[in-house]
């Protein structure tokens, strides 16, 4: 089978497996359930939920004002709400963030890679992140890369580069301009398909918008409190999906709640 983002989910031959053995397609990607043929058609395989993280219901549904809604597939491209949240740190060399559901259940993370000893020395000592080469792997819940992001040494203006992890290129998010509330561009193949508008000149809310300008989905910074905030670089935020979206606006959709951050907000701690 060859698998695309409209096929649905259930059992098909395992592409990388034995002969007459299946494995469960849920929609998006391969997981690891497997089945012989021979035991006959399987049931489908059951997600494992823990309890809901108080924690994050509240930053969801208090501090970005996200009414609860129904559950998605469970995986980074069929959830309705992602919550990113940055790890803090008192120094951050490595940029790396959690990615979760609306009940806090894990469902991806972002790891900035790439990043060499001597790089993470100049980072340390030098307030120059902005005019480093970034690069970031968005990966699912059991750790395989699900796009990649780069953005470009910059001077003035952003660019993040997002592909698949075959190198298949998905589009591109372009900064539009540097006073103001702050726009990016989403471009696939030269065409614009979309835009993130910032709702304040200090760019913590965005609307993101399709061809059209109807707003598709919305990033939400969420506030931690004043001791984090001054005393760790973590920055968290609340995506919301108000629709199931085509690709390849769907992977820019995904991809801009943490371009957002490296993009942007890294220049308020640099020369921004």
């Amino acid at each position: 089978m060859t698998t695309q983002s409209n096929t649905p989910a259930g059992w098909y031959p395992d592409p990388h497996g034995a002969p007459q053995t299946l494995r469960y397609w849920d929609g998006v990607q391969w997981t690891e359930n497997t089945n012989n043929q021979q035991q006959g058609v399987p049931q489908v395989p059951q997600q494992q939920t823990a309890a809901p993280d108080a924690r994050v219901q509240r930053q969801v549904q208090q501090q970005a004002g996200v009414a609860p809604s129904g559950a998605g597939g469970g995986t980074l491209f069929t959830e309705p709400v992602l919550v990113v949240n940055q790890k803090a740190k008192l120094i951050e060399l490595t940029n790396e963030y959690k990615v979760m559901d609306q009940s806090g259940n894990q469902i991806g993370s972002v790891v900035q890679v790439g990043q060499s000893a001597l790089r993470k020395v100049v980072r340390f000592l030098a307030s120059i992140d902005q005019f480093l080469t970034h690069r970031l792997e968005i990966r699912d819940a059991y750790g395989q890369p699900q796009l990649l992001l780069t953005r470009p040494a910059k001077f003035l203006k952003s660019r993040v580069i997002v592909t698949r992890p075959d190198g298949q290129p998905v589009g591109e998010i372009v900064q539009q301009n540097m006073i103001g509330k702050i726009n990016f561009a989403m471009n696939v193949n030269g065409q614009q398909v979309g835009a993130i508008k910032a709702e304040n000149w200090r760019a913590w809310n965005f609307a993101i918008v399709d061809h059209a300008d109807n707003e598709v989905a919305r990033i939400t910074k969420t506030w931690e409190g004043l001791a984090k905030t001054m005393f760790t670089t973590a920055d968290n935020y609340v995506l919301q999906i108000h629709y199931q979206l085509p690709e390849p606006l769907l992977s820019l959709v995904v991809a801009t709640a943490l371009t957002v951050d490296t993009a942007l907000k890294q220049d308020a701690r640099g020369f921004g």
